[in-house]
């Protein structure tokens, strides 16, 4: 764990899960344009499966849907940023659903490994939920941003935009959560509803592989709350 990751992750960095139709050109793409390592696949059942690459010991997460899914918001989660040794300028990509990347040199905006940019109406809002009601420390290198360990999650301002995400539901096209890794589901999770924050799905346990659940910030933005029984060695409510 990194100096600044909160005691509560499992893990000290943020995992990223996104929806596609398309998935030989997605995988195609995030495997040898971005470099991602395929780990494994995941049957989520539903007709989704997830195929799960690492970096830097984070997780992609692309879930193949069989069944159409809903066009890709235009808010929401809006970007990623990675930082590469071997990137020396910005350098803007959109995969081929339309995700949009921004690979960055080491050490930009104090980026040694990946953000995700989420719409936000205000600073306000923004750190409302990600630092006071999950409990993740504001980011001193950006101007509204908050630290996952040596991941971040930044706030994009765009408040006509990101009104729209209130509604919309986890399965369609696009970025669509995030995921922390924690050490216990149940007491994040009902701090985060204490706090202010939106239930998306109650904890539940998935065999002997984890324990999940969602939370959503004040403007519907998805977030999985994980408890993987090979980081934190049980999977006992608490």
């Amino acid at each position: 764990m990194t100096d600044d990751a909160p005691g509560w992750l499992a893990k000290d960095c943020l995992d990223i899960g996104l929806f596609t139709n398309n998935l030989d050109e997605m995988l195609s793409f995030w495997q040898n344009e971005i470099g991602l390592t395929f780990d494994h696949m995941l049957p989520l059942g539903g007709g989704v499966r997830q195929y799960r690459h690492d970096f830097g010991g984070a997780v992609l997460k692309i879930n193949h849907a069989r069944d159409p899914l809903p066009p890709r918001p235009s808010a929401g989660l809006v970007r990623v940023l990675i930082a590469q040794p071997d990137t020396q300028t910005e350098r803007e990509l959109f995969d081929p659903d339309g995700n949009a990347l921004l690979l960055v040199p080491m050490g930009h905006m104090g980026l040694t490994h990946w953000a995700v940019e989420v719409a936000a109406s205000n600073e306000s809002e923004f750190l409302g939920f990600y630092e006071h009601a999950l409990g993740l420390p504001k980011d001193d290198g950006l101007d509204c941003a908050v630290s996952c360990g040596k991941s971040k999650i930044v706030a994009r301002l765009e408040p006509d935009e990101a009104a729209q995400t209130q509604s919309e539901p986890l399965a369609r096209a696009g970025y669509r959560y995030t995921t922390l890794q924690v050490q216990k589901v149940d007491t994040i999770h009902a701090r985060v509803l204490k706090n202010g924050g939106r239930e998306g799905r109650a904890p539940e346990t998935l065999g002997e592989t984890a324990r999940i659940s969602f939370v959503r910030d004040g403007l519907g933005n998805w977030m999985e709350l994980s408890q993987r029984a090979s980081l934190t060695g049980s999977l006992e409510p608490g």
